[in-house]
């Protein structure tokens, strides 16, 4: 029959189901399935008849067809960058107005050269370290990327095409300290990379796929 499937688990044989079955089984997208239609085993995204079903549940295995290149994913940073600055442009506006007002007028205000570098280097390493949190958060979550991701229509998967744990994604922006030190050149390697992957989707064997309209 055409909805003879079969599914290994537990190095165990069963079935036969029907595509149906198999689905509300929750089938994941790294099982070996036996289709009617093949004579060997394979993964079960790798059968097109699971492809709006694992799309569905925000799996969205890395193909060289559906991975993101670096006009996309630039486009994404500076939305999220421009969000990030204005948020914290109206925080840092709003503790000034305080000084400003209950610190004693404008000379309240008024820094050394000594202690303004210090503030900036306190408030580089600050956006540095709320910019990895929010990349981390937002990436482990049902969104699978920022703001500016979803709004470009893309998710940040594993090898397997699904949702990253947090210490994935941690360890993935963690990461991109090293392209940051190094001239930005890991950013650059999505150009050149088969699979359109900066250093740290290496480093954390991720991807970034563009989801289907």
């Amino acid at each position: 029959m055409i909805n003879e499937y079969y599914i290994l688990r537990d190095n165990e044989k069963h079935g036969p189901y029907s595509h149906t079955e198999l689905m509300d089984m929750q089938v994941s997208a790294t099982e070996l399935v036996l289709s009617p239609l093949a004579t060997d085993w394979q993964e079960a995204a790798e059968l097109p008849e699971f492809d709006e079903y694992f799309k569905s549940i925000g799996v969205h295995v890395p193909t060289v067809n559906n991975v993101a290149n670096f006009g996309w994913r630039l486009l994404a940073y500076i939305i999220d960058n421009v969000m990030v600055v204005v948020a914290a442009a109206i925080v840092g506006g709003m503790f000034g107005l305080i000084k400003l007002v209950w610190g004693g007028g404008v000379n309240a205000i008024n820094m050394n050269t000594e202690e303004t570098s210090s503030t900036k280097l306190l408030t580089n390493l600050l956006f540095a370290a709320i910019f990895m949190v929010y990349h981390s958060i937002f990436e482990s979550t049902k969104l699978q990327g920022s703001i500016g991701k979803v709004i470009c229509k893309m998710a940040v998967v594993d090898i397997n095409g699904q949702r990253l744990t947090f210490s994935q994604a941690l360890q993935r922006n963690l990461s991109k300290l090293i392209s940051s030190l190094l001239c930005g050149i890991g950013f650059l390697a999505c150009i050149w990379s088969p699979m359109q992957q900066c250093w740290h989707d290496q480093i954390a064997k991720t991807f970034v796929v563009r989801k289907p309209n």
